[in-house]
């Protein structure tokens, strides 16, 4: 009998026994290849790259792109090449994060940044991004084509953030736009990566793409709900950590947009990160009792909606339900 830990994993529901030991199998492979991957025979550059990969982490991606080859084939080793691709993009963007951000954590662990120094942190996230591109050539060219835009996503999507939206444009639909480019195109190119490296059809790859995108978006909005409204004890994360950062969420823009004199305080309180628990408390009363909360909880619906529209596109099968699990995961934690 499986370990019950590997029931539900980054809040896929795999129900199915033959789909979990399957699944099981092509993780254990992609952390064998990411470990291979990241040796170097200098041996501090092999010691900063594993930092993050030893760090653990849900392995989402890879997940997702191992899930979408079962509308194919299934796991075959160019799948399990595209899922460690994904992965160490991901891993790499993470270290680069790090850095922009000043933080100090990254999974549990002190961030590379913090522990050596801003330089390496960098130059190790660019020799992850320089090893999921050799893998990525073994794949064909049309991997690489799609990786190469992929790529464009994410950094316009970090220029995007970084830059803020422009003077009149609508701050929702620029935080929407980020998050699609800097969270959705990974993942959209993980669903893509696996149903096409398996064999599926077009309009099943075109689904999970398209799938992949949406939920992504689905992920950010369910977090920046959870940062709100759910207490530590419930979601055992610190509730107000966007408000310490200084980061505008889903839920704060719509709150920002209402009328009154609690919009009022909250333009003034979330004018800057807060650092004053007394002002990060009365920042979440009037965030829980606005109607930002749900508006947003109104928008994850409606990609959880979405979401499941693409699912109809694809055959009743243990993945298709596994990925139905995902969305529903998704409404249901914030509830």
């Amino acid at each position: 009998m499986k370990p019950s830990s590997f029931d539900r994993v980054a809040g896929v529901e795999l129900a199915d026994p033959a789909l979990r030991d399957e699944l099981e199998r092509g993780l254990a492979e992609v952390e064998a290849l990411l470990h291979r991957e990241v040796q170097s025979e200098f041996q501090f550059l092999t010691e900063t790259s594993l930092h993050l990969v030893d760090a653990g982490g849900k392995r989402f991606r890879p997940m997702f792109t191992l899930l979408a080859g079962q509308f194919g084939s299934g796991g075959s080793q160019d799948v399990v090449r595209a899922a460690a691709v994904v992965e160490l993009i991901h891993l790499a963007t993470l270290y680069h994060d790090d850095v922009m951000d000043e933080a100090t954590m990254r999974r549990g662990a002190v961030s590379a940044n913090a522990r050596w120094d801003n330089t390496v942190a960098i130059l190790t996230g660019d020799f992850l991004f320089a090893h999921a591109s050799r893998l990525v050539a073994d794949l064909g060219p049309e991997a690489v084509r799609i990786i190469a835009t992929t790529f464009a996503e994410l950094v316009t999507g970090q220029m995007r953030e970084t830059l803020g939206p422009r003077h009149g444009a609508d701050p929702v639909e620029h935080y929407l736009a980020v998050v699609a480019e800097k969270t959705g195109s990974l993942i959209a190119t993980a669903g893509r990566y696996g149903a096409m490296f398996s064999g599926a059809g077009q309009p099943q790859t075109n689904a999970l793409r398209r799938f992949g995108d949406v939920i992504g978006t689905a992920f950010q909005i369910s977090d920046d709900i959870i940062d709100i409204a759910s207490p530590a004890a419930e979601s055992g994360k610190t509730p107000g950590t966007d408000l310490r950062e200084g980061v505008k969420t889903l839920p704060m823009l719509y709150a920002l947009a209402d009328r009154g004199p609690a919009a009022e305080r909250l333009t003034e309180l979330l004018s800057e990160p807060l650092t004053d628990d007394a002002l990060v408390a009365e920042a979440l009363d009037l965030l829980r009792t606005s109607g930002g909360l749900e508006r947003g909880m109104r928008n994850l619906h409606s990609y959880a909606e979405m979401a499941r529209a693409e699912l109809a596109v694809l055959p009743d099968c243990p993945a298709r339900e596994a990925l139905s699990s995902l969305t529903d995961y998704l409404v249901a934690r914030t509830g």
